[in-house]
């Protein structure tokens, strides 16, 4: 479209809106027909580490969403010269799971608690053993029986327990839906039905310490709804709340809220059976479509469904690019301190492309990028930690390229599980993130680090906030055609992408830095004891 097309496009509400709240970001994206980006905006935020548990404020919440979607406003009425008052459709992602209780009177009844917690332990490993399925720790239903486990008082009251996602939605439209894909990190989902496992409920629910409640838990979790089915529309209410200036007229038709991982898949294509994408960014996770159901209960690989209920396995780890971002500010600031000014985009480009440089075990140094516990390598309580020997070749190339071998390091942990033991097979893996905005060093480095091709397609830097709102527009074809079919027929006819093969030197030499790092665990896990 030419600028006076998508003007009139705006005007008349034929766009499509998608927000996802991530765990440093508040995005949002505008779509038009054509699956093009006509405007953006974004929000920084940060969780805090508040009475042992790792949280966000919802007033902080609220105030970043609409400070996003302000931004957004008013890049169109600079681009495009007319006022944003209709949007067609609107869809709500966000960073999966955690834990959201409320009363019946709609009261928030302790801190939300997200993903990064690990403070489930008991919960998980007796529900695991109770379904034969393994529950994470992050998982609402962990959470919930975690407290239940604690003898917390709120538990008597909870009326409603949801998402992130679920709960943004529930407040712009008064549903209580959540997209199936979301819904998998609330409680196992049943593919043949599309619902939560009714047996898995039913055992739940005979629990001793389950029996003594009053609430029954088909009823405080939301409803589960598929891509393309609506999911309620945009309340009055909803429209301030979402644009406190008054413009945005109510009625827009809503998406079933998403998890990240969901719009990620859509964002790189990667709904169909067989197919794979990277998500990369304060956590990573590595999604599989499966086409079979795995040979056995893996702890380290979480069963979770595509935004349209198919089955995939997800390696989660809980760190990755927080560390990186946390040195490269001290780049900054030294920056600074001499008088020169870089951008943050620049600032990265130029101490990536100085990776390439390194040598191919990053100099025999190690990092470990724990801002949190990591479930993979049974680290329950993280410390970034930086570690060299005397004999180590520290220079500046190596040290930037350890930071990027040790962001990966948990996830290829995990990935040999599913690649080694399940003997999956992968031609290629797709990966999105901020990483990848300079282009080739962190893909090579992934590429080397799991042994697989890896694809960044042009959408790599703004895939998840783009998916949602493109999974937004598929309930005006969700009649007519299947979501796989949709993106790959519709919204990637022609997709830009460029795939780098693992190279052999990188490949052993990241081997060797992988070596060191499962060796040295130990002393993590001391350090996360001690300090």
């Amino acid at each position: 479209m030419n600028v006076k097309e998508t003007s009139q496009a705006i005007q008349t509400g034929a766009v499509s809106l998608g927000i996802e709240i991530g765990s440093t970001r508040i995005k949002s994206v505008l779509i038009t027909k054509d699956f093009k980006t006509i405007a953006s905006g974004s929000h920084q935020w940060e969780n805090q580490f508040k009475d042992n548990v790792w949280t966000y404020s919802l007033d902080q919440l609220w105030e970043g969403i609409q400070d996003s979607y302000k931004q957004l406003r008013a890049e169109v009425e600079s681009k495009y010269h007319t006022s944003l008052t209709k949007i067609d459709n609107i869809g709500i992602s966000a960073m999966m799971h955690g834990y959201l209780a409320f009363s019946k009177e709609d009261e928030l009844l302790v801190p939300f608690r997200t993903w990064r917690n690990n403070i489930t332990g008991p919960a998980t490993d007796e529900l695991t053993d109770l379904f034969n399925f393994n529950i994470p720790q992050r998982w609402c239903i962990a959470h919930l029986y975690q407290a239940i486990l604690n003898k917390e008082e709120h538990v008597n009251n909870i009326s409603f327990l949801t998402t992130l996602s679920g709960y943004v939605h529930w407040q712009l439209t008064g549903e209580k839906v959540i997209g199936i894909g979301d819904a998998s990190g609330a409680f196992p989902i049943d593919e043949k039905h599309g619902n939560y496992n009714e047996g898995f409920m039913k055992e739940f629910e005979q629990l001793e310490n389950v029996k003594k409640y009053d609430w029954d838990i088909h009823e405080i979790l939301p409803k589960v709804l598929k891509a393309g089915e609506e999911a309620g529309n945009l309340t009055e209410s909803g429209a301030k709340l979402l644009d406190p200036s008054g413009k945005l007229q109510n009625g827009s038709t809503m998406a079933p809220p998403e998890g990240d991982a969901g719009t990620g898949m859509v964002a790189t294509n990667s709904i169909r059976k067989r197919t794979g994408n990277i998500s990369i960014g304060t956590s990573a996770f590595a999604m599989v479509v499966l086409d079979k159901p795995l040979q056995k209960v893996h702890r380290e690989i979480d069963i979770v469904t595509t935004p349209d209920g198919s089955n995939v396995a997800m390696v989660h780890t809980d760190n990755c690019s927080s560390d990186i971002d946390a040195w490269l500010q001290i780049f900054q600031d030294f920056a600074e301190r001499l008088g020169v000014n870089l951008t943050p985009e620049k600032l990265y480009e130029t101490l990536f492309l100085n990776a390439s440089k390194s040598d191919p075990d990053a100099g025999g140094l190690v990092n470990y990028s724990y801002l949190s516990g990591e479930v993979i390598t049974e680290v329950s309580d993280g410390r970034p930690m930086f570690v060299r020997t005397m004999n180590s070749n520290f220079n500046l190339a190596n040290f930037i390229q350890v930071q990027l071998y040790g962001a990966f390091a948990p996830l290829a942990i995990g990935m040999d599980t599913l690649t080694e033991d399940e003997q999956i097979k992968l031609d290629v893996m797709i990966a999105q993130g901020g990483l990848f905005k300079t282009p080739v060093i962190a893909q090579q480095v992934l590429a080397n680090a799991l042994d697989i091709p890896i694809s960044v397609m042009e959408t790599a830097g703004e895939g998840g906030p783009w998916g949602m709102a493109v999974l937004a527009e598929y309930m005006q074809k969700s009649s007519e055609i299947s979501l796989e079919d949709f993106l790959d027929q519709e919204v990637f006819e022609v997709p830009e992408t460029m795939t780098l093969n693992p190279e052999p030197e990188g490949v052993r030499g990241y081997a060797e830095f992988l070596k060191r790092y499962q060796s040295a665990l130990p002393a993590e896990r001391i350090v996360g004891d001690k300090i």
